[in-house]
């Protein structure tokens, strides 16, 4: 007995064409007309597309940042993800300071097994570099965690120096891997966060006035130059700025492969929500996060860039903390405020509402820049994101017709706002099928048992 999805049109990074397609199992077995079986579930779905459903190739879910632990944990933050039609994310195993990386991804483990409602695997950050790291680097990748993180930003906790960053890079050749890295000069920010400190500036627009992005353009073109000199490849999360995408756009004229990713909040928000310098208004907390909301010529540009093709995926960088009691930590001092915000059950909306119906993109590039390019960057492909016989079936049936506006009082992660309340939504997810489980139906949750596995990736595919 299979499932057949009846009148949608199938939507791929490459095609859009009017078709039916049958489940069985976990897989898309049949695509065409006249395909159902007899005892087969028919859902009529005209008017709909059918689009791979989404991989979010940045999340922090259960993240403890020393004064508190996200809002979201694993549960909760993996069934928004589904509810928004996202049906796998990437979230980060860090290693603490003298922890081996196979002790991070044993905790990792044991926070996520069992309870997440979509799959999901895991980026390993790196926060110190000695023989046994390198080593564990292999040991990492047949674990199926192929890609990796460093921070050039958070000075004396997980910020690392040049020569990590270069013996890791290199390593990352040999191995197979792919590192991604948070870019801001974590020097420069830690020296102008004292000197607005000492001035009596302790306000939420402080954080932004303290990393500015020539931190992010200054610390891309370094990591993108070490790159060079290693032959290595490159993934550039969260980018944020005009300035920064400068820098990527010079170093691959000269043949640096460089990866790029941007988040909702960079293309829709802007610093103006930081508040006035003069205010003492708190609500711009909500939007602290490394790196901070800029202009609106930067929004522009990084659309300029998606368009290029410069920019190839959208995460979400969703780390959430509520703003009563959390956000809170920091009220009088902005530089202990949580850093990060909610986004994860939101992306595919904002990216077709913002996206698509603004004509920023098509709809095969939001599902290229949302699903397909993630799954061949980080060897899921073409197990996710496409739709093709012999595919994992994550699908979401998207509803073009539907029309909303975003609000906190709606949404399934577990956090007390949104930064994109009041924002118009056209579409959502009508269904969503998990490995073949419908596990959202008339975009409700349809399946109470979280269903998510544990992805085992394939080594990176890019330079050799």
């Amino acid at each position: 007995m299979g499932i057949v999805l009846k009148g949608g049109k199938v939507i791929t990074a490459v095609d859009s064409y009017y078709s039916d397609v049958r489940i069985e199992g976990e897989k898309i077995v049949s695509i065409g007309s006249n395909i159902e079986k007899p005892e087969d579930e028919i859902i009529v779905i005209d008017g709909c597309y059918i689009i791979p459903g989404g991989i979010d190739t940045h999340t922090h879910f259960d993240l403890d940042v020393g004064s508190t632990v996200t809002a979201d944990n694993f549960e909760s933050g993996t069934k928004a993800a589904i509810i928004g039609g996202t049906t796998t994310i990437l979230d980060y195993a860090t290693q603490v300071k003298g922890q081996t990386l196979k002790e991070a991804l044993k905790g990792q483990h044991a926070k996520s097994q069992g309870v997440c409602f979509c799959d999901y695997g895991f980026h390993m950050g790196i926060t110190e570099w000695n023989d046994d790291i390198a080593e564990e680097m292999k040991d990492m990748i047949n674990e199926g965690v192929t890609s990796f993180k460093l921070y050039m930003a958070y000075k004396n906790n997980l910020q690392v120096d040049d020569g990590v960053i270069f013996n890791a890079l290199r390593r990352s050749r040999e191995v197979g891997g792919l590192i991604g890295f948070h870019c801001e000069n974590g020097d420069i920010i830690e020296v102008l966060v004292k000197e607005a400190k000492l001035a009596g500036n302790k306000t939420p627009y402080y954080h932004a006035e303290t990393r500015p992005d020539k931190v992010e353009r200054e610390a891309i073109a370094r990591v993108l130059n070490l790159a060079e000199v290693a032959d290595a490849s490159v993934f550039i999360v969260h980018l944020s700025s005009k300035e920064g995408l400068g820098s990527i756009l010079e170093a691959k004229k000269r043949g640096v492969q460089v990866y790029v990713e941007t988040c909702p909040q960079y293309l829709l928000l802007n610093d103006s929500l930081y508040g006035e310098k003069s205010s003492s208004n708190f609500e711009g907390a909500k939007y602290v996060m490394s790196p901070p909301l800029r202009k609106n010529y930067d929004n522009h540009a990084l659309w300029n860039g998606i368009k290029q093709g410069e920019i190839i995926t959208i995460g979400t960088d969703h780390c959430s903390f509520n703003y009563k009691k959390q956000k809170e930590i920091g009220i009088a001092d902005f530089s202990k405020i949580p850093n990060g915000a909610p986004g994860v059950e939101h992306r595919m909306a904002l990216m077709y509402t913002y996206g698509v119906l603004r004509g920023n993109i098509t709809i095969n590039e939001m599902v290229a820049l949302t699903s397909t390019n993630a799954a061949k960057l980080f060897g899921i492909f073409p197990e996710k994101g496409t739709i093709a016989i012999g595919s994992d079936a994550d699908i979401v049936v998207w509803d073009p017709n539907y029309s909303t506006h975003i609000t906190a009082d709606k949404q399934t992660q577990k956090v007390d706002y949104t930064p994109y309340e009041g924002f118009k939504q056209n579409g959502r997810a009508l269904y969503v099928f998990l490995r073949g489980n419908k596990v959202i139906s008339k975009g409700k949750l349809a399946e109470s048992k979280p269903l998510g596995k544990y992805l085992y990736r394939k080594a990176f595919m890019g330079r050799s």
